[in-house]
């Protein structure tokens, strides 16, 4: 490349100079410097990091599939009943009543007792940690805001 095509800031002597502002006011109205104020750092690591979201994902998913399994499998076992032993779901119980339809009066009770576990396990697993994560984030953006 010729001398012609260069810049002639190109070598360090004609670099252009950097803005570096003034250790000293420039303007007699100008405010003081802000000194930072030094804030001790967190006792536990931030939320991104925490394991305790990680504990809170596992006990979700568990709560799911523990109430999604328990009215899901009771349906399952119900149709392959229906679908593979048809001669136990006629059989009569008591006064015309079948196995089959008792079978499938008991899917409310069932399809409730899912509900009630998930209830159960979402006040005494799922919420305690939820409300911990809360609490340290609304502590966290307090002290971030300081």
């Amino acid at each position: 490349m010729s001398d012609a095509f260069r810049s002639p800031y190109a070598s360090p002597e004609h670099s252009p100079p950097y803005h570096v502002p003034p250790s000293y006011p420039t303007y007699p109205w100008q405010p003081p410097p802000v000194e930072q104020v030094r804030r001790r750092p967190p006792s536990h690591p931030p939320l991104g990091h925490h394991s305790d979201l990680r504990v809170l994902r596992t006990a979700y998913r568990w709560q799911r599939r523990v109430a999604t399994l328990t009215a899901l499998g009771y349906f399952t076992l119900f149709l392959i009943l229906s679908a593979f032993a048809p001669s136990f779901m006629t059989t009569e119980v008591s006064g015309g009543l079948t196995t089959g339809l008792l079978l499938g009066l008991l899917q409310v009770p069932v399809a409730c007792l899912a509900i009630g576990v998930y209830e159960y396990t979402a006040r005494h697993t799922v919420d305690p940690i939820a409300d911990r994560i809360r609490r340290q984030a609304s502590l966290d953006a307090r002290q971030g805001s300081l």
